[in-house]
């Protein structure tokens, strides 16, 4: 067991989904998993083991921001021995042609968080994801038919930001503003393990359509599932 995840040894799997949302793991697992077990309740984060298409798969909450995300996934590639971690994820569209509902395939993640400059000093480390399993959910989106365009994403330590950074994310050619992947690619990078960033545009920051709570914590089934068709192919 670890310090915020009292699962045993064996419980988890090699390949494990991260939504932020708790519920939304709970829901992957009562939806797409097959005989899933709640594996983690500790702070209220659940985690289920179970299988899809025959293989197994975990799905744990991370809670919201770096800082929260860090924590569960350095626990679960230093104590699970987690190999391929995919988060599952929503974020804010900052370029036109990124719509509400629209998904993100993230190929880098910028980031304004001081846990780089902790690490780093002055250098800049990149923080991006697996190409294999970019390339997989890649190919897995055109298969399934989404609309899915890869894309930097921006991870900010801040969710309301007076001071409108994003307006310089955007000329820079960043798609959508979230709070956790560059933590998660730079912690796998660390941990010598995959990650990817798979993200559902939930509000569009230009023109200010939104979709509802409750929409965002059960619904977004086209990213669980490109998820998931995503990790059975490795």
């Amino acid at each position: 067991m670890s310090t915020h995840i009292n699962a045993p040894e064996g419980a988890i799997a090699d390949t494990v989904l991260l939504p932020g949302d708790p519920l939304r793991a709970k829901f992957i697992a009562e939806n797409f998993l097959e005989n899933a077990v709640c594996y983690n309740e500790v702070r209220g984060m659940f985690g289920f083991t179970g299988t899809y298409k025959g293989k197994k798969i975990s799905v744990q909450g991370t809670g919201m921001g770096q800082p929260s995300l860090s924590i569960y996934a350095q626990e679960l590639f230093q104590f699970y021995n987690v190999q391929k971690a995919v988060r599952i994820g929503t974020c804010g569209s900052i370029r036109e042609d990124v719509k509400v509902r629209d998904i993100i395939i993230a190929n880098a993640a910028c980031t304004d968080s001081a846990l780089q400059s902790q690490r780093f000093g002055l250098m800049h480390f990149a923080p991006v994801p697996s190409f294999e399993l970019l390339n997989n959910a890649y190919n897995t989106a055109k298969e399934l038919g989404l609309k899915a365009v890869v894309a930097p994403c921006a991870s900010s330590d801040r969710f309301y930001d007076e001071n409108e950074n994003w307006k310089l994310w955007k000329k820079f050619g960043v798609a959508g503003l979230e709070m956790e992947a560059a933590e998660l690619y730079t912690l796998a990078a660390q941990f010598n393990r995959k990650a990817l960033a798979i993200l559902t545009v939930s509000d569009h920051i230009i023109t200010g359509e939104a979709t509802t709570a409750e929409e965002r914590q059960l619904t977004f089934k086209d990213m669980m599932k490109l998820a998931l068709e995503t990790v059975i192919k490795e």
